[in-house]
């Protein structure tokens, strides 16, 4: 310690310039009559720019500190000056200073008493397990401002990369932050000593003494741990569950279906997010998924931002993404975030991964019918990155190799790509691009070449405006096809194409408040493009006629605003509100119709034509996002919510499942957008010590305007494709359970689903009638659904997985009888959808071998070996009626209705 002793006692003038902090504070000996008392290594970083003259010591040292942490206690009666370091000395004791720890509070003082802050209480025990950190002093303490709690806030990096860590649990006592995904991080902590403790996915937990002297900023880099990283993911997930505001929110990550057994050992993050409570499809080898009674078009599914419109290959068997690549999906199933909009019924917001800014990574896996790879490559250490994943199926032998003559020149191919940048260019900004692309062919009969592709791009500039507000600004452009090329023996070959195409831009904003409030909010637009379809000739000797539908142009916004509102420590609200815009445009011609009448080509009154940017029709309106959780328990909670939303776009199929050559319908002057409400309520509960989950969650969903068909409806190239769809009302409700087991050797989840979906066409005539108005099921209402998901591990190296799904059967039409007319036969059918098919049940089974954990090898690798359907059982896809002489009867399709084993090779380098 230095101490200089003076014997002047007067005004001060003392100049900075050129001088350093030492030099400075010795000038400041020569022209003092004080003592000062500090350390060398406080003022070695204290900037000193000020000239003063005829200053006072206190003035003199109220300006030098005024931007450090340290204050001065000043002795008039020795003439001594002690320099601070956070803390105030006070010569009189406060009036807490007899207060207990546990009831400490700040005293009002009796006018002319200086405010004093609580004494500091030190947890020995806790500061003797962390010694490898040392005590942070944060703020300086100001004796015209002290309060009982104040803001520490920050950012949380990876001490190895540099990259930041979202979704960071940073907890002292009661009080909880999160990170968010620049790793900023803003908490509330009372005035004086804490324990501050971190704990994420792969991270190191650690403990540290933190004193609060006054608002400040605490920056923390903190190691990986591997070693814990699926007990990590675990205790992450599970205090999410209990924790969150939002009910109803699945997340899936990719590595979860890595020893799930499925069909022809493809990892299928889709096909895992059906064994979900809430989430089917219509039936195996169904494209899209059915969420809570929703059609499949009312599920909005983002690939990094951009959506994608059919994520599947080959009829839904397969996903279209690459498992090497992707990160995981976030699937909201109740209201979802206020961001989100456009859909009824649910959002899939799938997220690629990062690449490796230190050194080349790569993975891949060699299966009975595809192949994936995917590499990362940093571009500049630690700061940019490319991931590339690419994956092909050569199918075709399969087609070639079954007994089956009409099979023989069939073909069944595809192939999909991915390719993401990701750019940091510091701690307050970075930027990711992604384009994507993927195509099919089929052919099932020899003059029918079918195919169907996904493309896609999207650009994503995540920045800090400040230390509350971050910003995400995103375009994305979107675009899906489908073609037919036809070719036979006579003279009717022809091409047949759809397209779709949409752009979309938006700006979220995320400003924390305060401890208790969080902003989400922002605007987006979007503009879609349609070719409802074209057919033309192929080749000179054709005689089809060339058909081209008029294209649709639509543009869609919203400005949308939320709250994470803490009412207290047990009650969490999440509320936001949209407003939604949409507007159809021209170029184009639309029909009015007669009042009364069903709409028919003679039922027509007017046709209006429309100029270029013309707006045909506008819909639009407010829409809420209401989600509530109370916790009842640390580790229990309930949670309720409502939300209402608009779609626009539609889905026309006449087909009892999806199909990929189905077309997409905007909104116009006829057709109105669909319109929903949704309200749930559910109980959520972690058991021993989070190594179980267990939640039943019910909800009932009310549909307006949603679609339909008439029977015999021709919908593709169809001009006035309105007078072919009828508009009504549906319903859903059920009760949701789920039994999740994180821990041990054995895991995995059971989950059970009660539901119905009901749909109601109640025209004014007859032919907008469906039967008679009343409600029926829909195609995929399966009222019991129950899945069973299990993986036992005998060891690091060796496990066992299983799979068990039974399903009601989905509803069916059948005929029910025969009548004669002008020496014609014609079949009366039942009531659309009376009947059901068989139940569906399946057990699948696998066995999965990893290499060696040896260090030091050139690549590690995963050996599954699975039966798909195992006990055999021939479950109809599809139940369909053929007259044989003269006798109607009825044969059923099946997709897989023998065990399928499959070995796939998975390696890592």
């Amino acid at each position: 310690m230095v101490q200089f002793t003076f014997s002047q006692n007067a005004p001060i003038t003392i100049s900075a310039d050129s001088k350093t902090s030492s030099e400075f504070f010795q000038e400041l000996q020569d022209k003092s009559g004080y003592s000062f008392f500090y350390l060398d290594d406080w003022i070695e970083n204290i900037e000193v720019e000020q000239n003063f003259q005829d200053a006072t010591v206190s003035e003199v040292l109220d300006v030098v500190l005024s931007d450090t942490p340290f204050n001065f206690y000043i002795l008039e009666e020795e003439k001594r000056v002690f320099l601070l370091q956070n803390t105030i000395i006070y010569d009189e004791l406060p009036p807490s200073f007899y207060q207990t720890k546990d009831t400490l509070e700040f005293a009002n003082v009796a006018q002319g008493q200086r405010n004093v802050p609580p004494p500091t209480f030190y947890n020995d025990e806790v500061s003797q397990t962390t010694q490898k950190f040392p005590v942070v002093r944060i703020g300086r303490a100001d004796e015209q401002n002290l309060r009982s709690t104040y803001t520490l806030s920050g950012r949380v990096v990876n001490a190895q990369t540099g990259a930041p860590i979202p979704d960071l649990a940073i907890r002292v006592g009661g009080r909880v932050a999160i990170t968010n995904e620049q790793g900023a991080y803003e908490l509330e902590l009372p005035a004086g000593y804490n324990i501050l403790s971190t704990s994420a996915m792969g991270i190191q937990n650690t403990d540290r003494e933190v004193i609060m002297y006054n608002d400040g900023t605490l920056n923390l880099q903190l190691q990986e741990s591997l070693e814990q990283l699926e007990e990590v993911v675990v205790e992450a997930d599970a205090v999410r569950n209990v924790e969150d505001a939002i009910s109803g929110n699945e997340e899936i990550t990719s590595e979860e279906s890595k020893d799930i057994p499925l069909v022809l050992g493809e990892r299928n993050i889709l096909e895992v997010a059906k064994a979900l409570p809430g989430i089917s499809s219509a039936g195996e080898g169904a494209t899209g998924l059915n969420v809570r009674g929703g059609k499949t078009d009312q599920n909005l599914v983002l690939l990094d931002d951009a959506v994608i419109y059919n994520p599947t290959h080959f009829f839904g068997i397969f996903q279209a993404l690459n498992p090497f690549t992707t990160e995981k999906v976030n699937i909201y199933k109740g209201a979802p975030p206020v961001e989100f909009g456009g859909r009824l019924s649910s959002v899939l917001d799938i997220e690629t991964k990062n690449g490796d800014t230190q050194k080349i990574k790569g993975e891949g896996s060699i299966g009975p019918v595809t192949g994936n790879l995917a590499l990362e490559i940093p571009i500049k250490k630690d700061t940019s990155s490319i991931i590339f994943g690419a994956r092909g199926a050569y199918a075709d032998w399969i087609l070639k190799a079954l007994d089956e003559e009409s099979l023989s020149n069939s073909e069944a191919s595809f192939f999909d790509g991915i390719i993401k940048y990701h750019h940091k260019f510091s701690e307050n900004s970075e930027i990711r691009g992604t384009a994507y692309y993927s195509k099919d062919n089929f052919s099932i009969t020899s003059d029918s070449l079918y195919n169907y592709s996904n493309r896609l791009g999207s650009v994503r500039w995540a920045h800090k405006l400040s230390e509350k507000s971050t910003g995400v600004l995103t375009g994305s452009n979107s675009n899906y096809n489908f073609g037919i090329d036809f070719d036979d023996e006579g003279n009717s070959d022809f091409d047949l194409n759809y397209a779709i195409n949409e752009s979309e831009l938006r700006y979220r904003l995320r400003t924390r408040l305060n401890d208790a409030h969080t902003l989400d909010y922002g605007l987006s637009g979007k503009y879609y493009s349609v070719n409802p379809g074209s057919i033309e000739p192929k080749g000179s000797a054709s005689n089809v006629e060339p058909i081209s539908i008029d294209r649709e142009q639509a543009l869609e916004g919203a400005l949308f605003i939320g709250d994470e509102f803490k009412v207290s420590d047990k009650l969490l609200l999440n509320v936001g509100a949209r407003y939604t815009f949409y507007a159809a445009m021209g170029p184009g011609t639309q029909n009015t119709y007669q009042e009364g009448a069903p709409k028919s080509e003679s039922t027509v009154q007017d046709t209006i034509s429309y100029d270029s940017g013309e707006f045909i029709k506008t819909y639009g309106g407010p829409e809420a996002r209401i989600s509530a959780r109370y916790l009842l328990a640390p580790d229990f909670s309930v949670k309720a919510s409502f939300n209402n939303s608009y779609q626009f776009i539609h889905t026309l199929s006449n087909n009892t499942t999806v199909s990929p050559i189905d077309t997409w319908k905007l909104s116009d002057l006829n057709i109105r957008p669909q319109k929903g409400y949704q309200a749930t309520l559910g109980f959520f509960k972690n058991l021993n010590d989070n190594m179980y989950e267990l939640s039943l969650e019910g909800y009932y969903k009310r549909m307006d305007d949603v679609l339909d068909f008439k029977t015999g409806a021709d919908l593709l190239l169809n001009e006035n494709v309105e007078t072919e769809v009828l508009q009504g009302e549906g319903k859903a409700y059920g009760v949701e359970f789920l039994l999740k087991k994180n821990k041990g050797d054995l895991n995995g989840w059971l989950s059970y689903t009660y539901s119905r979906s009901l749909y109601k066409f109640d025209g004014e005539t007859s032919e907008e009638r469906i039967n008679n108005g009343e409600f029926f099921p829909s195609n995929f209402d399966k009222p019991h659904d129950l899945s069973v998901i299990a993986n036992y591990k005998f060891t690091r190296r060796y496990s066992v997985s299983m799979n068990f799904v039974y399903q009601t059967g989905r509803p069916i039409t059948y005929p029910v009888g025969t009548f004669r007319f002008n020496n014609s036969d014609y079949v009366v059918f039942s009531d659309r959808n009376k009947f059901r098919i068989p139940d569906y049940y399946r057990l699948d089974l696998g066995i999965n071998i990893e290499g060696n954990h040896k260090k030091n090898k050139l690549a590690h690798s995963f050996i599954t070996i699975q039966v798909y359907n195992v006990l055999g059982r021939n479950n109809p896809y599809s139940v369909f009626f053929v007259t044989e002489e003269g006798e109607v009867k009825a044969l059923q399709s099946s997709i897989f209705a023998v065990p399928i084993p499959s070995i796939t090779y998975n390696f890592k380098f």
